[in-house]
């Protein structure tokens, strides 16, 4: 009989099929153990030819190597500069480990421990972000049927302690602009007047700036595969000038608006392009500057802060940063709403009072709640 029962523990089934043993236990009743043991017996049964045709459609024997090669190249066409270079960079570890093995080989332990190593080594938001690479790259694999399964499906993220973005005041700002050379001046104006992410003001073009509607068109991509989505934003006087200027002095060849010349070591020669990353800048400025170190980011927080502190809508604020959801922009917003300290200043009256009841009367009086919060 294929299915039995112990005494004390349950029941289960087992049997042979093609001369290969098939058990699983306990099951809490014989009908359950029976249900188990059917379907077990249809996996089994499955034609071959079925099984065979399935494994025809994933292709066989490609290297993990080769799969990161193939993501790579659908990055460096579809998706921004940056974000193709996260993943290569990040590739780099992976491709030491793992990069000679068959691709459907790399399994759950595998990922785990390196994810364990990258959180002791540095943290636990390092290995989320190494977890997040991870998950794109072998979904891809899926879609593109390289590999069967994705061995990162089960796996979790790492409790991380979240901290308060440091929002730099408008004096530190200022005393950072005021110590750059011209050119970095008028990029950080620009930046800080638009409430623009960096990479928009990077690939800003003439074509984009419309001086007689006063106002510039920067294009983003607000999700990861999809084409640059534009938006207006309004110039303030001080990015007319800044722009006015820049176009009376402009290369005609030129068609952005922020450029710079260098030296290319790969292709031996000088390349004039526009600005993709000056994250060095910020440390040299704000060194100089004497004040605490703060991102080109910071200047979108601080700006955000500015609105809302001056009571400007929630929506405004959603559209001019190129938010696509106003819970991002809720993330921005970092002052306190009149409510919320109207609030705390009637529960500090109440305090008061009852402080003052308690050495005036022996017998103190119950707390009587404060009647003037109006939400």
């Amino acid at each position: 009989m294929s299915v039995y029962s112990v005494k004390g523990k349950g029941w289960r089934y087992d049997f042979t099929h093609d001369g290969q043993r098939y058990t699983e236990a306990w099951f809490k009743t014989k009908r359950k153990a029976l249900d188990a043991e059917s379907e077990k017996r249809k996996e089994l049964d499955r034609p071959r030819k079925e099984k065979k045709a399935e494994q025809e459609n994933v292709e066989t024997g490609i290297t993990f190597l080769e799969m990161v090669e193939k993501r790579l190249d659908y990055l460096k066409e579809w998706t921004t500069r940056s974000h193709y270079q996260d993943n290569r960079y990040r590739a780099r570890a992976w491709v030491k480990l793992w990069g000679r093995l068959p691709a459907d080989t790399i399994d759950t332990p595998m990922i785990e421990q390196f994810l364990r190593k990258r959180r002791k080594q540095v943290s636990a938001a390092t290995a989320n972000a190494e977890l997040k690479y991870l998950k794109a790259l072998f979904n891809y694999g899926v879609e593109r049927k390289l590999i069967r399964v994705n061995p990162t499906d089960d796996l979790r993220r790492y409790p991380v302690d979240r901290k308060r973005k440091y929002i730099p005041p408008l004096k530190d700002i200022e005393k950072v602009i005021a110590v750059a050379d011209p050119d970095s001046r008028d990029y950080l104006w620009v930046i800080q007047d638009t409430l623009a992410r960096v990479g928009e003001i990077d690939r800003l073009t003439w074509e984009d700036v419309d001086f007689e509607r006063q106002s510039v068109i920067l294009y983003t991509r607000k999700r990861r595969h999809r084409g640059l989505t534009p938006r207006e934003v309004p110039m303030t006087r001080r990015v007319f000038e800044v722009l006015s200027r820049r176009f009376q002095q402009r290369d005609s060849e030129k068609p952005w608006v922020f450029w710079h010349r260098y030296w290319s070591r790969k292709e031996g020669r000088f390349l004039e392009t526009p600005y993709r990353k000056r994250n060095k800048l910020m440390h040299r400025l704000c060194k100089r500057a004497g004040v605490r170190h703060f991102s080109f980011h910071a200047l979108r927080h601080a700006g955000a802060a500015i609105l809302e502190q001056s009571n400007v809508p929630v929506r405004t604020v959603q559209q001019i940063l190129g938010h696509e959801n106003i819970s991002t922009t809720q993330i921005y917003l970092r002052s306190l709403s009149g409510t919320e300290r109207r609030a705390m200043e009637i529960f500090e009256s109440v305090l008061q009072k009852s402080h003052t009841e308690s050495h005036t009367d022996e017998t103190t009086a119950p707390i009587e709640p404060v009647n003037d919060y109006v939400n």
